[in-house]
C-alpha cells in the first residue's frame, strides 16, 4: 500500500473529527461582547455544525484571456482579447466554494454590495451550497477585479477596486458560527475583523487557518492571532528579513502555532510543525489560469487537516488541488472535485 493510499484508507466522504489540539482560551476582555462567552461555552458542549466557517472577501472578476503578457512597449503593448468571462471569486468566497466541492460543510461571512455584482456573488455561493446566513448586504458597489491572463502560461495581472463601505467591522463577526465550526478560515483583507475572529475562535478552541497575502503594520498581530498561518511566498521573508523560508518560519513560530506554511507556486509548498520541516513539490499541469490557486490550496489544506493527515500529506493534497485549479479559467471555474485531486496525486506527476 503506497503512502497516499495509506492515508486515504478511510471512506473519503466521511470526515471524522480530528483532535486539533488543546488551545488555551484567551481572556478577550470587556471590549468584546459578553454574550460570546455563553455562546462559546454552549457550542463547545455540542457537536460542531460546520466543518469550516470563512470570514473575508468576495469579488466579481472580469477575466480577459490574452495572447501574451502585457508590456508597455512593443508587440504586446496592444493586443486583441482572445476570450472574456465574468466570474465570481475573491479569496474567501473561492476558498469556501472549494471546501464545499470537496464535501465540507461551509459557511461564509462577508460583505456584499447592492449592485448586480453583489447579487451575482450571493446567487453563485448559494448555488454552490454555501451557507449565507452571515452575509451582509451594504448599499455599495460590490468588490470587483479586472484580471488579465496570459494564455501561454496562465500567469495573470489582477487590478481590483473595493468600496470602503464594504469594510467588515468587528461587530459583523459571526460569533455563533465560529463557535459551531471545526475550523475558522480568515483572509487579510479586513485585518481588524480577521484578528478579532481568530481570537474569538481561539477562546473556543477552534483552530484558525489563514490567507496572509500582504504585509501591513497589523500583519504580525494577525500571524499571532491564528493557529495555522499560511503565507503567500513573499510574506514570511518580508516579516522576518530572512530570505530562507525555513529560517523565516522558525523565527515566526510561536508555541500556539500548530503548523506554519508558505505557498511557493510552481515550486510547491513548505511547512513547519513541532515535528519538523516539510518541502513538497508542486504537480505538473498545463496551466490555463492561476487565478484562485492559492485559495484552492488553502481549501485543500483545510480538507486534509480535518481528515487528520500528517503535515506532509496535507501539503501534497493541497498542492494537487491548487494544480488542478490552474487548468481552467477563473477562480471558481477552476475549483476541483475530490476525484480530480485524487487522480492527479495518483498520477505522480510532480515537478522536479
Amino acid at each position: 500500500m503506497n503512502r497516499w493510499n495509506r492515508w486515504n484508507r478511510w471512506n473519503r466522504r466521511t470526515l471524522e473529527p480530528w483532535n486539533l489540539g488543546t488551545l488555551e482560551p484567551w481572556n478577550l476582555g470587556s471590549r468584546y461582547p459578553s454574550r460570546s462567552h455563553v455562546i462559546l461555552a454552549s457550542a463547545m458542549a455540542s457537536a460542531r455544525a460546520w466543518d469550516v466557517v470563512g470570514v473575508g472577501a468576495n469579488s466579481v472578476d472580469y477575466v480577459h484571456l490574452l495572447p501574451g503578457y502585457p508590456q508597455p512597449f512593443g508587440t504586446f503593448a496592444k493586443m486583441k482579447i482572445e476570450r472574456q468571462e465574468i466570474l465570481c471569486g475573491g479569496q474567501m468566497a473561492t476558498a469556501m466554494c472549494a471546501c464545499a466541492k470537496l464535501g465540507l460543510r461551509a459557511r461564509y461571512a462577508g460583505v456584499t454590495g447592492t449592485d448586480e455584482n453583489g447579487r451575482r456573488v450571493r446567487a453563485e455561493l448559494k448555488k454552490r451550497g454555501i451557507d449565507l446566513t452571515d452575509v451582509i448586504i451594504r448599499d455599495a458597489q460590490n468588490q470587483f477585479a479586472v484580471i488579465l491572463v496570459d494564455e501561454t502560461n496562465g500567469d495573470r495581472i489582477v487590478l481590483w477596486d473595493r468600496d470602503e463601505r464594504l469594510l467588515m467591522r468587528e461587530r459583523d463577526i459571526p460569533i455563533e458560527a465560529i463557535a459551531a465550526a471545526r475550523i475558522l478560515h480568515v483572509d487579510d483583507v479586513d485585518q481588524a475583523a480577521a484578528i478579532l475572529a481568530a481570537k474569538i475562535a481561539r477562546e473556543g478552541a477552534v483552530p484558525t487557518t489563514s490567507d496572509i497575502d500582504r504585509v501591513t503594520e497589523r500583519t504580525p498581530e494577525l500571524v499571532d492571532a491564528v493557529s495555522i498561518p499560511i503565507f503567500a511566498e513573499h510574506v514570511a521573508s518580508r516579516l522576518t528579513g530572512l530570505a530562507d523560508h525555513e529560517d523565516a518560519l522558525r523565527t515566526l513560530m510561536k508555541p500556539h502555532h500548530q503548523v506554519l506554511c508558505v505557498t511557493l507556486g510552481e515550486h510547491g509548498a513548505i511547512a513547519m510543525d513541532a515535528k519538523g520541516v516539510y518541502r513538497v513539490p508542486a504537480f505538473h499541469v498545463d496551466a490555463v489560469d492561476t487565478t484562485g490557486a492559492g485559495d484552492v490550496f488553502r481549501a485543500g489544506f483545510i480538507y486534509a487537516l480535518l481528515r487528520g493527515w500528517p503535515t506532509e500529506e496535507i501539503l501534497r493534497f493541497a498542492n494537487a488541488a491548487a494544480a488542478v485549479s490552474c487548468t481552467k479559467l477563473g477562480a471558481l471555474g477552476g475549483i476541483p472535485s475530490l476525484d480530480e485531486v485524487e487522480a492527479l496525486i495518483a498520477s505522480g506527476r510532480v515537478r522536479t
